[in-house]
């Protein structure tokens, strides 16, 4: 066994660059240790210390060690830390690099009885190939390799490498021995997915498949590509603003013109600074310190001055927490380190790829858009790393306190008539927020008010957080889909997370294909902007608003600070009392609290709006990815039909289908189901109300701020009105059948949670509640709730009970239903309780006194009524929550399998608390991703059951999705309402209900205990744990089934409706 130095890295490589896949130990021989300049195990305790404490450069792998050659050159560290990517094993990679600086002295031995692995030699002779080491170390090294029993060609062929990666590993090995050629990769052996879901979507010629075309041709889609190439390499999006655009007075002019001043002032100044801080950084790695050198390196200054530049630009006049700036700038920053030297090569293979999706091309055999792109041969970008939370902060903290330092202003623009010096435009000041005091970085208000005064008409964007002007990747591995350029997770998480992308890369790739394949379909459906809504919701959001119809007022009429005795100052006046004053400080905290709630629901909508606006003329796509439980979402935040109600009405299927026979009976019944207004009625009555206001309806359309406005009392106004709009056109066309539609119908499941509850346990009663059995009229579990809720409080009023008989009157569907619908989710009585109490405190009549004594009394009942209408439900629920409580008290997160093959882990651990010091201020975050925390057990065992269910409801979607997609239907989801065009949905409900079937026909309680058995309590060293003998007994106990039979949910109606 050789001797080896033991490094031990954070959750990140230390070089900032990708790095597949991390490793937790990078070992190093006391011979490659000698040959890098610590010869001994003190010269490591140091940076094992340093790296302990945050995760920052260490004297082992950053500190350029003194002797030798000294220091190294800034420009060197440069060309280190910024030029190509490292390999696996970062720290090693920047252990290589100091190779070139020392003479070998003697070896240190230093027995940690381990040894060197392929990652290892990898790290370090891919570096010592861009370096052009000399032969004789790279010779060293590949006899040491020998002698641990390591091939030459494993390295070629057990490690995953770029192409980059690859030449340079090779480079080094043919100096040391220039005939050596590696063996190409045998091909892979062939992946088959085994789940019995999935058996039909991977069914090899079949010929009921017809897998959907976009309505584009080969050269629109072409175009499209470069167009989106474009706006990712250019890393950002400017977009107009909808805001009202403001006269051009001379006042505005002059202030524009000084704020174009100011900031190429600013650029130089910050250009210089950054410089400054880059070589002290560098002289701190010199002296053995711990230093951010490396990720300062990675953007160019000009780079890193447009993000600090954006920064400034955004900040609210409130100003924002230093801790959140901090953690945004150092996101930012990662975000844009990714660029990579593919563009041609992928513009070919993407033009190859889009034969399969656009509407003059055929390929040779339909398939799949992840089957496509894999028979392509793209070769696959080894997966970004995370890095750990505190160096995002500590970077972000150390850059925003370069834009405090660099970014001053005449100080005539704050006081006119005083003397002209510079004055910081940015002030690091204390402030309560929720009676914690935090570090708030505040802009200057004579710089708040030039930018009010110049009114500038434009907002940035980073290319990641707008929709896509082609279509996206399709997703091929964990790390590897949607953006063309841009690096994204299957599976988003908290920055720093490791532990899903971990278990994701463990599985076998097989066994995702049929999640990754349902997220390359959410993302290949193709929008537009519907334009005739916005145009209207543009009007009142330059006027004042109208906060009813969700389109938040301008700032202009947030509430001001009181004025008179109530007026701030009046806390000053020696004549208030006590009580006067803690009323004033209440009042003026409230305005506050409701002017800053304004100011955040005004800039998201600016936000949504402006893009809106921005891609009114464009077809567009929204990538999809999901969280840690499988449920999807869109990448792009601002925009994307996951918003509100305006948001939603503001898109529609780019492409259109003819209504045929029945499309016009859905798009009847999605109207009314938007306004609220008959949910215990049938289908056939819907369409009847729907005819019955036929003349609310066109009046609705033609003049919607002007009419009769019957669209505006919906649950849905927005919705409703563009429904409305639709069924106008179709009814003014001359033959509705063959109209193209491009409208999105819904069909939302039933209190969707419970349905998954009621199934899991074949439970009569509560399947019957939750529409899972067929009925002439839609059933209300809300309803029934609350009617048995009644019962209870009626019995219990004749017993005398006071509170009960003050609620007479006051139980209704309303009261309950949000604590109903949480429920599945894990809502505790606690939180159940301050739902109803707001419920209660929103009835005038009801005496407010009575509030507190009421909700405890009714959250007691609404309990007691689930218990009774749902007890399979709950006892499913007890199950679940008792086996995370004792899988968490072995010192384990819970993880499971969905019955799609996704790996799930709950990401709960105890908070570790961070401390980051020096500088304008100490930041300290808790931090509860931190694998080495044990994990906390109320999140764990309260988490578990709503996270298996949504689960269970994103497994359900994925397969209804795949589905719809080989008989050629357009969908999409919010969750667990799904969307198609009007004349698909009778095809989507059918499909829909039988994957519900199929889902549950899965032994799924059962095959979950056989998991959590042989994940948890099958290891000899803890079997006698008194824990893991309770879990496993607990495991095997799994709740007994009823008697429903699923096969009825197929001629449910009203089960997704």
């Amino acid at each position: 066994m050789c001797q080896v130095a033991l490094l031990f890295l954070p959750c990140a490589p230390l070089n900032p660059h990708p790095s597949p896949p991390l490793w937790a130990l990078a070992f190093l021989s006391a011979e490659w240790g000698a040959l890098l300049g610590f010869g001994s195990c003190e010269g490591c305790c140091p940076g094992l210390q340093a790296l302990g404490a945050g995760g920052m450069l260490c004297r082992v792998c950053a500190c350029f060690p003194s002797g030798g050659d000294g220091p190294v050159s800034l420009e060197r560290q440069e060309r280190w830390a910024g030029s190509r990517p490292a390999t696996s094993g970062g720290a090693l990679c920047d252990l290589a690099s100091l190779l070139q600086l020392h003479q070998p002295p003697a070896a240190a031995k230093l027995d940690a009885g381990l040894a060197p692995d392929l990652l290892s030699y990898t790290a370090a002779l891919q570096c010592m190939g861009r370096l052009d080491q000399d032969a004789s170390i790279i010779r060293r090294c590949l006899k040491q390799m020998e002698q641990d029993g390591l091939s030459l060609q494993g390295l070629f062929s057990a490690v995953p490498l770029s192409a980059e990666e690859r030449e340079e590993l090779l480079c080094a090995v043919r100096k040391a021995r220039p005939a050596f050629s590696p063996q190409p990769p045998p091909p892979p052996p062939p992946q088959v997915n085994t789940s019995p879901l999935l058996q039909e979507i991977y069914a090899k010629q079949d010929p009921s498949v017809s897998y959907p075309k976009l309505h584009l041709s080969l050269k629109e889609l072409q175009g499209l590509f470069r167009q989106q190439l474009g706006v990712e390499m250019a890393t950002t999006v400017t977009v107009e603003s909808v805001e009202k655009a403001p006269l051009l007075t001379e006042e505005v002019l002059q202030a524009r013109k000084t704020l174009a001043a100011l900031r190429t002032e600013w650029e130089s100044v910050l250009s210089l600074e950054l410089q400054e801080t880059k070589e002290s950084e560098a002289r701190a790695a010199a002296e053995g310190r711990p230093s951010l050198f490396p990720y300062l390196c990675l953007l160019s200054e000009k780079e890193l001055v447009g993000l600090l530049l954006q920064t400034l630009q955004a900040l609210p006049p409130h100003g924002e927490s230093l801790l959140f700036l901090a953690h945004e700038l150092g996101m930012r920053v990662l975000k844009r380190k990714r660029l990579r030297n593919q563009v041609e090569e992928l513009e070919q293979r993407y033009s190859e790829y889009l034969h399969l999706l656009a509407s003059d091309t055929q390929v040779a055999e339909p398939c799949l858009p992840r089957q496509h792109w894999e028979a392509l041969g793209m070769p696959e970008a080894p997966p970004e790393q995370p890095w750990p939370v505190s160096v995002l902060v500590q970077l972000g903290k150390q850059l925003a306190e370069v834009l405090v330092r660099a970014v001053q202003m005449p100080s005539s623009l704050a006081a006119p008539r005083g003397p002209s010096t510079l004055i910081p435009v940015l002030y690091h000041v204390y402030s309560f927020r929720s009676f914690r005091q935090i570090g708030i970085l505040k802009p200057h208000p004579a710089f708040t008010q030039l930018q009010e005064t110049a009114a500038e008409r434009t907002l940035i964007f980073e290319s990641t957080e707008v929709p896509m002007l082609c279509p996206p990747l399709p997703w091929t591995s964990p790390h590897s889909g949607a953006f063309l350029l841009s690096p994204t997770k299957m599976m988003r998480s908290l920055e720093g997370t490791q532990q899903h992308q971990l278990l994701l890369e463990r599985c076998p790739p097989a066994e995702l294909h049929g999640a990754l394949d349902a997220l390359t379909q959410l993302g290949n459906c193709a929008w537009r902007v519907n334009g005739r809504v916005l145009d209207l919701v543009l009007d009142l959001f330059r006027d004042k608003g109208c906060p009813r119809l969700g389109v938040p007022a301008p700032p202009t009429e947030a509430p001001r600070p009181p004025e008179g005795r109530q007026a701030p100052k009046g806390c000053l006046l020696p004549e208030a009392s006590p009580a006067e004053k803690a009323e004033m400080r209440r009042e003026l905290a409230r305005r506050l609290k409701v002017a800053r709630e304004m100011q955040s629901l005004r800039a998201d909508a600016l936000y949504r709006l402006s893009l809106a606006q921005h891609l009114r003329n464009h077809v567009f796509w929204l990538p999809h990815n999901m969280d840690f439980r499988g449920r999807t979402y869109p990448c792009s935040p601002h925009f994307n039909h996951l918003g509100s109600d305006l948001a939603r009405a503001l898109l529609e299927f780019a492409q259109g289908r003819p209504l045929g026979p029945h499309g016009l009976d859905w798009l009847k019944i999605h109207l009314v189901n938007l306004t609220g207004l008959k949910k215990r009625e049938s289908l056939q009555a819907r369409r009847d109300y729907a005819d019955a206001v036929m003349e609310d309806i066109l009046d609705s359309a033609e003049r919607p701020m002007t009419g009769r406005k019957w669209w505006m009392e919906a649950d849905e106004p927005w919705q409703t009105l563009a429904c409305c709009m639709e069924i106008a056109q179709v009814v003014h066309s001359p033959d509705p059948t063959t109209y193209i539609s491009h409208f999105p119908v819904h069909q939302d499941g039933s209190c969707n949670g419970l349905q998954h509850y009621a199934a899991l346990g074949r439970d009569s009663t509560g399947a019957i509640s939750v529409n899972l059995s067929p009925s002439d009229l839609p059933q209300d579990v809300y309803s029934e709730v609350a009617a048995q809720v009644e019962v209870f409080r009626s019995q219990d009023a004749k017993q005398g009970v006071r509170v009960a008989q003050v609620l007479e009157g006051f139980i209704s569907r309303k009261v309950v239903k949000q604590t109903v619908m949480t429920v599945v989710y894990g809502v505790t009585r606690y939180g159940g309780r301050l739902q109803i109490e707001r419920r209660l405190r929103e009835l005038e009549d009801f005496p407010q006194e009575l509030v507190w004594e009421a909700s405890h009394y009714l959250v007691r009942q609404v309990f007691n009524s689930l218990q009774e209408m749902f007890s399979g439900t709950r006892s499913i629920q007890r199950w679940l929550t008792e086996s995370a409580r004792l899988i968490s008290l072995t010192g384990s997160a819970v993880e499971w399998i969905t019955p799609l093959g996704v790996p799930i882990i709950q990401p709960y651990h105890r908070d570790s608390k961070v401390m980051i010091k020096g500088g304008l201020q100490s930041l300290t975050f808790s931090s509860s991703v931190d694998t080495n925390q044990k994990p906390n057990t109320l999140k764990q065992k309260n988490g578990f059951p709503p996270n298996f269910i949504h689960s269970l409801d994103s497994t359900h979607m994925m397969l209804t999705a795949l589905h719809c997609y080989r008989k050629g239907l357009t969908f999409v989801s919010v969750h667990d309402c799904f969307w198609t065009h009007a004349a698909d949905v009778a095809v989507m409900n059918q499909v829909c209900r039988e994957q519900f079937v199929r889902l549950h026909s899965q032994p799924i309680l059962h095959d979950l205990s056989k998991f959590l058995i042989k994940r948890f309590c099958s290891d000899s060293r803890t079997s006698r744990s008194m824990w893991v003998s309770r879990l496993k007994d607990t495991l095997l106990s799994v709740p007994p089934t009823g008697t429903f039979d699923l096969e009825q949910v197929k001629r449910s109606t009203f089960f997704f409706s």
